[in-house]
């Protein structure tokens, strides 16, 4: 299987070159590509975008706005999508930051060709409020991929991005962008903007929570975000994230039973846990958000618990319900499993109810 590397490799970048040769005759394709193949080779994905980004920085007009120009011919060729413009705006990124009227509404049209998310952060910076003056037009854009970009771009703590260390102390200057595309008709967008929310929630869970409650009743789709951008209070067993969403925490809910399969297992291996609850016999019935946590062993002892989701149930007076799951302890990558005793907790509309123990071994 390749890696994700190679994607951003010499057949790419030729590629790349033969599409700005097209919209530009001048364009030195032989200079750009030239010794590319050695120079890619021992670089990891993000290296080999920024190797591709200078090498354009070389080889477009010495003017920036002359450069854009190029680029924006380039725009029309509908074979000039993909992995080729991730350095594009890379490049628009770093040459285009003293020319932000031209480098932003071109960043808005790469964006439906790869996500300009990571190369408009810089102009947040240096350009705060002539960039926000472009999002809040952005909302209203006919394009789903621009106005996820205003969401997207600004996102406090986007993966793979420099964090924002202004918005993650102060989010407020997003919060009338997220409010514009909350209910927005693409769920694409929509994905967006509940991870955004997720992103508050983190650092402002105060504020998360109010947004949230006053989107939840805009319709469906803003119901769906609130839904999925408060997972992280939701696992944390925040009892006004779970009331938001109309689950009651203050029921009688009691795990009768919590079992495993096995009580050791080898790294790499499996248990399977079972688990009872019953609604006290009395009252109306409710919702019940049934989550675990993992009480990983790390080299120095337990780690903090993972929580991971497990489901959503009504739950009937008196009626015993059964749920069951399956659970690895295998390394991935942002996580080793070490061996010794490893706890799950069964946690129910943010209360712990029950643990169960189980030993790791090394094989």
């Amino acid at each position: 299987m390749a890696a994700l590397k190679d994607e951003v490799g010499p057949a790419l970048a030729r590629a790349l070159a033969m599409e700005l040769g097209r919209a530009w005759p001048l364009f030195p394709v032989s200079r750009f590509t030239r010794g590319l193949a050695g120079a890619l080779a021992p670089l990891e994905l993000l290296d080999r975008v920024n190797l591709l980004a200078d090498r354009l920085a070389g080889a477009l007009p010495a003017a920036f706005p002359d450069a854009a120009l190029v680029l924006a011919r380039t725009l029309q060729s509908p074979t000039f999508t993909g992995w080729m413009t991730l350095p594009c705006g890379a490049m628009v990124a770093r040459r285009g930051l003293d020319h932000p009227d031209v480098a932003l509404p071109l960043l808005a049209g790469l964006t439906p060709r790869w996500s300009s998310e990571g190369p408009i952060r810089p102009f947040l910076e240096r350009h705060p409020e002539l960039t926000y003056r472009y999002l809040a037009a952005w909302c209203r854009d006919g394009d789903e991929h621009v106005r996820r970009l205003v969401s997207e771009g600004t996102r406090p703590r986007l993966p793979w991005a420099p964090v924002l260390r202004s918005l993650v102390a102060d989010p407020s200057p997003n919060v009338p962008l997220l409010a514009a595309l909350v209910d927005d008709p693409s769920p694409y967008v929509r994905r967006s903007v509940a991870n955004h929310l997720n992103d508050i929630s983190k650092d402002h869970p105060a504020l998360a929570l109010d947004l949230a409650a006053r989107w939840r009743r805009r319709g469906d789709g803003a119901a769906w975000v609130v839904r999925h951008g408060l997972r992280t209070l939701v696992k944390r067993g925040d009892h006004r994230a779970l009331e938001i969403l109309g689950v009651t925490t203050d029921r009688a809910i009691e795990l009768v039973d919590l079992v495993l399969d096995h009580d050791r297992v080898a790294v790499g291996g499996a248990v399977t846990f079972t688990l009872i609850l019953v609604l006290a016999p009395t009252g109306a019935s409710t919702e019940a958000v049934v989550d675990y946590r993992v009480h990983y062993m790390g080299a120095r002892g337990p780690r903090a618990p993972k929580v991971f989701k497990l489901t959503r149930r009504r739950l009937e007076p008196g009626r015993p319900v059964t749920v069951r799951r399956r659970h690895r302890f295998a390394d991935v990558s942002i996580r080793r499993i070490h061996p010794g005793p490893h706890a799950i907790d069964i946690q129910v509309n943010g209360r712990v109810l029950g643990t169960a123990v189980l030993e790791v071994t090394a094989g």
